[in-house]
């Protein structure tokens, strides 16, 4: 596997990562209403949408290599 292949891999599983991380959040504000897991579930979708860009600008600029 290349580099180029890992980490676009790495990217992937990161976004998959942050998904989860905000639906447990969701979860856990729903049964206990507390402010943190709600800007948890925030961050995380805000962070998934970054990776998204970053990967696909990530193969963008590695399209020839």
């Amino acid at each position: 596997m290349s580099l180029k292949a890992f980490h676009l891999l790495f990217i992937a599983l990161s976004v998959v990562l942050a998904i989860f991380v905000a639906a447990w959040a969701v979860g856990q504000y729903r049964l206990e209403h507390e402010t943190l897991y709600l800007a948890t579930s925030i961050v995380a979708v805000a962070t998934s949408g970054s990776l998204v860009a970053y990967g696909a600008m990530f193969r963008r600029k590695t399209r020839n290599l």
